[in-house]
């Protein structure tokens, strides 16, 4: 059976914040059957969307439905999903910075589920996330078909999303032949990778949570320059998805 260390959000096993990550977990939306999901971490937000596949689907930052500058993703038959609301009964403008990368777009029995991501801190005029806990009102509402117009009576609504720490499981061993492993562990010059093609990118953390490599994926990684220690590997996949490695420079 892998062993696994479970490093949880805060500062409790270690020393120092390690991969603080964020969820709301997953928030049912009355009214428009539609639900929220929207997880954080230090460079990243993830928000995870699902509702009627014949519906724009909208999402605004504030606590005050259709608040003039308020920030909001949207998604519609247009190419557009970052916008800006301008107030009551005033149509959402496009940002001409559109932030949102959209990481999948499916349907299945009449019901849209969306992934998409961006920076914390996005582009100009956008909401900025932080990656801590806490709570974050919503207004939110869908259309009656796809393209972006008023959402008729009763498809909207306010919620409060609450952020709490999750759990991250670090593995220790390379018994998956899917998984993304590393070798030799401890490691003094180059680490070598088996499946790094299951990866986009990679960043490499020091035992306090800092920064200190990033990378695209590669089946080796020069780690000669990195001081002796403690050190984890965050991997990107292709899917979004993220999986981490400990490992011990020496």
């Amino acid at each position: 059976m892998a062993k696994k260390n479970l490093l949880l959000g805060i500062p409790l096993l270690v020393s120092g914040m390690l991969f603080s990550q964020y969820s709301t977990g997953t928030v049912s939306l009355p009214t428009t059957a539609m639900s929220v999901k929207i997880d954080v971490d230090a460079t990243n937000v993830t928000m995870t969307l699902t509702g009627s596949s014949t519906s724009w689907l909208g999402i605004g930052f504030s606590d005050e439905g259709m608040k003039a500058g308020a920030d909001g993703f949207i998604y519609n038959s247009s190419a557009n999903r970052d916008y800006t609301f301008n107030g009551v009964g005033v149509t959402p403008s496009a940002d001409a910075a559109q932030n949102w990368t959209e990481l999948s777009n499916t349907v299945a029995s009449g019901t849209r589920t969306l992934v998409v991501r961006r920076t914390l801190a996005g582009g100009a005029g956008d909401f900025a996330f932080t990656n801590s806990s806490g709570t974050l009102p919503i207004f939110y509402g869908k259309g009656t078909s796809t393209s972006l117009a008023y959402h008729g009576a009763g498809n909207k609504d306010y919620a409060t999303l609450t952020f709490s720490p999750t759990l991250i499981a670090v593995d220790e061993t390379n018994s998956s032949a899917k998984k993304i492993g590393v070798y030799p562990n401890p490691v003094k010059d180059v680490l070598n990778l088996s499946n790094s093609d299951k990866a986009n990118s990679l960043k490499i953390y020091d035992s306090t949570g800092k920064q200190v490599l990033s990378q695209k994926s590669a089946a080796t990684i020069d780690v000669s320059q990195l001081t002796k220690g403690v050190y984890f590997i965050e991997f990107e996949k292709s899917d979004g998805s993220k999986s981490y490695e400990k490992i011990i420079k020496n």
